[in-house]
């Protein structure tokens, strides 16, 4: 079957311990401190293979772990840094955590690559804590905690447009006539069991995706046969093609079809309604003449609602042209970029939501915020992008940061460090 969704715990490197010895050579029985410090944790990192189209890899496996880093040694000797862990996914896929549900990274657009669990840093032998007071100290730094955390993959196919239509109206035959596609095709229910993607190109260099999304059945937005398994690969189509049967050989009505299939669509997802829709009426090779009643029937019904209605013959190809010109100008309304599903969830806030963020003012005009957690939630953020200062802005806001800043006086202008980074505060 089909795998686009899968569920598996990911577990970051632990940091390697710092190390605590003394030098020891002839000649110098007292040497000073000489411990190593100890090597970064793995970090959890996936990419996106645009050779792979299923999540197969992670149907039969639950667990991944990077690498720990290893602590360090004597003679200042740094312990080594433990392996990232790369996981392979297709394009397309959306992580989210498995508690929540909310997203936690999407793997499309310029999303190729996410580094999704960061390794615990490596502890600092005893040789950083020498003092003119303590020379000879007696301890290091214990390594950073690794991160685990439960997530779901859910792939959600990348098209402009989606196929969608009850079993056996003919989707497959049409998207092998006008696209390089080549799926299976028989005549009986679900004998497509996984979205086929295609290319159509159309003249002066125009193509678009085309997705035929498997054959849609009441109650699937309840999960009923293999409804959600489908239903998340529309959402980010950017327009929809109803195929029915025109000639009525599987004695269907094409107008409860296509209602019961919006239906189902504005069940799962209220957005999807909002979508530019198109009626393919199919199989009129099997008629007399360009029209019937099905096809009046259609017409009367749906282009009042600005829905078009074209006749065509996924066979003979009579029609089809007239569709995917069509369609051609609905997406050249549309925006290009496709539908990225934007962060909402990060994996550091929860393991380390019970360390407490120490707020501080250090001198006049300067402040500082320092803690395990706002540590970690910038070892997930790239806080050089716009989106990146955004979200660390909101976690500051959801922390209650900034109102302890407020409350020690901050000013604008005024410099905020936290960690190795320094900001000039304004409201």
């Amino acid at each position: 079957m089909f795998a686009d969704r899968a569920k598996i715990i990911l577990k970051s490197g632990r940091g390697g311990n710092g190390h605590v010895s003394f030098r020891r050579e002839k000649y110098i029985p007292n040497g000073g401190p000489d411990g190593g410090d100890g090597g970064k944790g793995g970090d959890v990192i996936f990419i996106v293979d645009k050779g792979l189209n299923t999540l197969t890899d992670y149907r039969h496996r639950r667990k991944f772990a990077a690498e720990p880093g290893q602590e360090g040694s004597k003679q200042k000797m740094h312990g080594r840094n433990g392996a990232d862990l790369v996981l392979k996914v297709p394009e397309g896929t959306v992580i989210k955590d498995a508690e929540s549900g909310k997203v936690i990274a999407d793997m499309s657009g310029e999303n190729q690559r996410v580094v999704l669990l960061k390794g615990g840093r490596g502890g600092k032998g005893n040789v950083h804590y020498a003092t003119p007071t303590m020379q000879a100290p007696k301890y290091a730094q214990p390594g950073g905690d690794a991160v685990e955390i439960e997530v779901v993959l859910e792939l959600k196919v990348i098209a402009d447009v989606g196929l969608v239509g009850f079993p056996n109206v003919g989707k497959s035959t049409f998207l092998s006539r006008v696209t390089n596609a080549q799926p299976k095709i028989a005549n009986y229910h679900f004998t497509t069991l996984q979205p086929n993607l295609g290319v159509v190109d159309l003249d002066e260099g125009f193509g678009f995706v085309i997705a035929d999304i498997p054959g849609l059945i009441e109650g699937a937005s309840e999960g009923i046969g293999l409804g959600h398994e489908f239903l998340r690969h529309i959402e980010r189509t950017k327009v929809m093609i109803h195929m029915v049967d025109a000639a009525g050989t599987e004695g269907r009505d094409p107008i409860a079809d296509i209602k019961a299939i919006n239906k189902e669509l504005e069940a799962y997802n209220p957005e999807l309604l909002k979508k530019p829709q198109v009626i393919a009426a199919n199989k009129i090779d099997a008629i007399y003449g360009d029209e019937n009643e099905v096809i009046t029937s259609l017409r009367e019904e749906f282009e009042s609602q600005g829905i078009g209605v074209f006749p065509i013959s996924a066979v003979s190809g009579k029609g089809l042209r007239e569709l995917l010109f069509h369609v051609k100008g609905l997406l050249a309304k549309l925006p290009k970029e496709a539908t990225v599903y934007e962060q909402e969830f990060d994996p550091a806030v929860r393991f380390f939501k019970n360390e407490p963020c120490i707020v501080r003012q250090e001198e006049e005009g300067v402040f500082v915020v320092e803690g395990a957690r706002v540590e970690k939630m910038l070892g997930y953020t790239n806080i050089d992008s716009e989106k990146g200062f955004a979200f660390f802005q909101k976690f500051m806001k959801e922390q209650g940061i900034l109102d302890q800043l407020t409350e020690l006086g901050i000013e604008d202008g005024d410099t905020v460090h936290v960690c190795d980074f320094a900001f000039e505060y304004y409201k």
